[in-house]
This record gives structure tokens, C-alpha cells and sequence, in this order.
């Protein structure tokens, strides 16, 4: 019988070390090294050796077929903006997101899209979580909303339950799927490595096997994920790396709204962002996600200014809302919900020495709504008139967008993508966007939309309050 060993493993970078250590040695990180048990087994001397292909061989980059228009189309439009316009054949996809989110609706949704279209072959959705039965309840209800217009369950849709990894790779060559998808990763094992089910070795070595399947076989293979409570995807983070794209599902799961999110696209744009509504029968697109979240605001409520906020290339409309209260504790309270804490304690800190405002008493209370999350620095303009306005208990302007970012010696500076920003306000009917002073004359204003030029934070918020002179 093989002797049993224990070894520690790092949940970041994936180094092994024969010992227990508060910090990797390798990543620098505490806390991160994991027990792992293993039971070792003799190799094979006629094992070979692993890669993509044995009988690769060099060839010119000109020989090579295929191009930027090989994509698979996705009648899901917000799903296809994020991939970059697709799925790319032999691609691997990594979705993320917290329990509960709607990882396995949105992908159960789109391969019941990519099975009615008999263009784009057969879809194989692995599961470990669930059974066939209850993934068919799930396809019923989302094949029949509550308009009527239901579908029949497409033929090229087969489901498995499986974890073994050699079991999935038997099916996948059986059934020759186009496109697969594992629901998820952290329960999928390798017999071979004698480890627990979504240990950092399993997740590793299981997400390399379907590497060298999807780059081999050309299938797309799209590989679900658990977020830890740190708000990272479980499992080592080469993780990230070993897959071409990686999208974050996310939102609070007791809203509505629901944002895709790509943070690593090797063939499409960053920071892409598709917005979906969660509703009894599956994920909604929201073709017009500004007017969405701008659809409930009280426009003459003191505290509340709009920002366009840059979200990949898509320009969005999102309503920021402050709050002052005096505070009766000893130290002031300052609550960020969207918006990066560091930040606010900046703007707050000008708003104090620059303008005057005695905040020190006063709790800063700050949210986006619908859930988004806004880390850009653009939006410090629209945190400051926000709280100016919730504590001089002034309106702002009801047509005015703000856009800016602010100094310490609260001057206003230039913000990126400017005219994008100011077409998508324009569109939705303000009238007036108050900016940064720009240095230089260059292409003028887009039309439709009056434009207030603010040196300092003092002449933006004069500007931006009905009552202020």
C-alpha cells in the first residue's frame, strides 16, 4: 500500500512546500498555504509526455486559417459584447460569481440558444452540482415565459452528471460538442491525483486538461467558478491564467440588475460590462442599461447628481446618491456603497479644507444605485456635489451631468473618452454637463448638450446647485 503524504500547497501561485508556513516564500501572500494529502503511485516508465499536440510541428503565420470573423455567433447580444462579438472556437472561458448570482441560468440560457441554431453544432453542458432532471426543470422554465411564445427543447442539447474528468473527456469525444460547458470546475477531480475535489491541485490540473481539449479539438469550453468571501474566484490563481477569458457575474442577488463583467479577454476588449435583469424565466437583456438604472430617480431630492460613467466602451448614465446626518457618535462615519472608501475620504477631505463644509460632524453615507460598482476617478465630481447637495439640502440641476476628477488643491482635472461620455448624456435628454476646464482647444463640443468649462470643485458646485451663487 502506498504510503500517505501531506503536503502544503499555495492557494495563490500554486507552490508546493513540504512544511506549514504563515507565508509563501514564493508570492509573498499570508495565509494561503493549504493541506493537501496525497497518496503517491508508482509511474509508468511508458507514460509520454504531455502537450497539445505529440505530431505538432512550426508553421508560417501565413499558412494558419481562421481569423477575427471565426466566431460562433450568440443571439444573447450583451453575452456577445462581452466575448468581443463571440464565442471563439477552441477558446476557454472561465464565469465567476457568488452563490446564488445566476451563473448556471445565464450559461443553461445560452446553450439553449446555441442548440436551436443548427449552424453551430452540438452543445454538451456537464454538471456536478445537479441532475438531469432538475437542469430540465430549469430549461422548461426558461423556455416558457409568461408571454407564451415557448420553444421546444432542442435536439443537439445533451446533459451529463459527471465529475471524473476522464469520464467528461470519454463523453465529449463520443458526442463531438461544439461548444462545452462544466458547471463548475471546483467539483470536477482527476483519479490520478489522489486529492480532494476542488482542491488547488484539482482545479489546476483539471483546468489545463481542458485547455489542451478546447486548443486540440477547437471546442469552446466554457468553465463555471465559485467566488470565495474575498470576492475572487476559488482555486489557485494561475487559474486565471491558464484560461483565455475570464467574466465575473455580478450584483447583489437581492436586486434585480445583474452585470457582466469581463476582466481578462484575449480577444475582445476589458472591462466590458453587459447588463441583464433577473426575472422568473432567466436573464433579460437591458439594451439601454442608463435609462434602466436612471428609471426610479426622485429628480428634485437633494443629494442626487449623475455621472457617465465608462464601463469598457459602453458609456452609462448611473444616479449617485449622498447623505449627510449628523453623527452621535464620537468619530463621524463614512459608508461607500459602489464607490471606492479610500476615495470618498479624499473627496471628503477637500470638500472639508477646500470648501468649507464642516463634515467632521457629519455622516457621509454614499451609494450607486442598481448595484453598480464605480472605480474610475471621474466620478469624484459627482460624490462631491452629491454630498455638498445633501448637506446645504439644495436640489441639483435635474438635467446636469457631472464629470470630473478632483485634486487635492480641488481644481478639476481632464477625464478620458469625454465626447463618448457626452453623446450618451445628450441621448438621453440633459441638457447641460458640467466638466473640467480643458487646457487645449481641440474637436468641438458634441451638439445637443450645453457645456459649463469648471476650473475648481467651488465653481463646479456653484454651477451644479439650483440655489448657489
Amino acid at each position: 500500500m502506498a504510503k500517505t503524504q501531506v503536503r502544503y500547497v499555495c492557494s495563490e501561485c500554486g507552490r508546493v512546500s513540504a512544511r506549514l508556513m504563515g507565508r509563501c516564500p514564493h508570492c509573498g501572500n499570508f495565509d494561503t498555504m493549504v493541506e493537501e494529502v496525497v497518496i503517491p503511485e508508482p509511474v509508468p516508465s511508458s507514460k509520454g509526455q504531455r502537450g497539445l499536440s505529440i505530431q505538432s510541428k512550426p508553421v508560417r503565420l501565413g499558412e494558419i486559417e481562421g481569423g477575427a470573423d471565426d466566431r460562433i455567433p450568440l443571439s444573447i447580444s450583451e453575452f456577445a459584447r462581452v466575448l468581443g462579438g463571440g464565442i471563439v472556437p477552441g477558446s476557454i472561458v472561465l464565469v465567476g460569481g457568488d452563490p446564488g448570482i445566476g451563473k448556471s441560468t445565464l450559461m443553461l440560457q445560452m446553450t439553449l440558444e446555441m442548440a436551436h441554431q443548427k449552424e453551430n453544432g452540438r452543445v454538451l453542458y456537464v454538471s456536478g452540482e445537479e441532475s438531469e432532471k432538475q437542469i430540465k426543470m430549469r430549461a422548461m422554465r426558461l423556455l416558457n415565459p409568461p408571454d407564451g411564445k415557448a420553444k421546444s427543447l432542442p435536439e443537439d442539447l445533451f446533459l451529463v452528471t459527471e465529475t471524473n474528468l476522464d469520464v467528461i473527456l470519454q463523453h465529449t469525444e463520443t458526442v463531438k460538442p461544439d461548444i462545452l460547458i462544466v458547471d463548475s470546475i471546483q467539483t470536477v477531480y482527476m483519479p490520478e491525483s489522489n486529492t480532494s475535489a476542488g482542491s488547488v491541485t484539482q482545479v489546476r490540473e483539471c483546468s489545463s486538461r481542458l485547455r489542451e481539449l478546447a486548443k486540440s479539438s477547437g471546442i469552446a469550453v466554457f468553465v463555471i467558478g465559485h467566488v470565495t468571501k474575498e470576492g475572487v474566484i476559488a482555486g489557485p490563481r494561475v487559474l486565471e491564467h491558464i484560461v483565455d477569458t475570464v467574466l465575473y457575474l455580478e450584483g447583489d442577488r437581492y436586486q434585480a440588475f445583474r452585470l457582466l463583467r469581463s476582466v481578462k479577454n484575449r480577444f475582445g476588449a476589458t472591462s466590458e460590462v453587459g447588463v441583464f435583469e433577473m426575472r422568473g424565466h432567466g436573464m433579460i437583456e437591458v439594451p439601454n442599461p442608463s435609462e434602466a438604472f436612471l428609471a426610479e430617480r426622485m429628480v428634485n431630492a437633494p443629494g442626487s447628481a449623475i455621472v457617465v460613467t465608462m464601463e469598457g466602451t459602453r458609456p452609462l448614465l448611473v444616479e449617485l446618491q449622498g447623505l449627510t446626518s449628523p453623527t452621535q457618535f464620537g468619530n463621524a462615519r463614512r459608508t461607500p456603497n459602489g464607490v471606492d472608501f479610500n476615495r470618498l475620504l479624499l473627496v471628503i477631505a477637500v470638500l472639508t479644507r477646500r470648501m468649507g463644509l464642516r463634515l467632521g460632524e457629519q455622516d457621509v453615507f454614499i451609494n450607486v444605485v442598481g448595484g453598480m460598482k464605480i472605480d474610475e476617478p471621474a466620478a469624484d465630481l459627482a460624490i462631491a456635489v452629491a454630498v455638498a447637495s445633501s448637506m446645504k439640502d439644495v436640489p441639483v440641476r435635474a438635467d446636469a451631468v457631472l464629470l470630473g476628477e478632483i485634486g487635492l488643491s480641488g481644481e478639476l482635472r481632464w477625464v478620458g473618452q469625454l465626447e463618448a461620455r457626452l453623446k450618451e448624456a445628450a441621448k438621453l435628454g440633459f441638457k447641460v454637463a458640467i466638466v473640467p476646464r480643458r487646457i487645449r482647444r481641440g474637436e468641438p463640443w458634441p451638439e445637443g448638450i450645453q457645456i459649463i468649462e469648471a476650473r475648481s470643485l467651488r465653481e463646479a458646485i456653484q454651477a451644479a446647485l439650483k440655489e448657489e451663487k
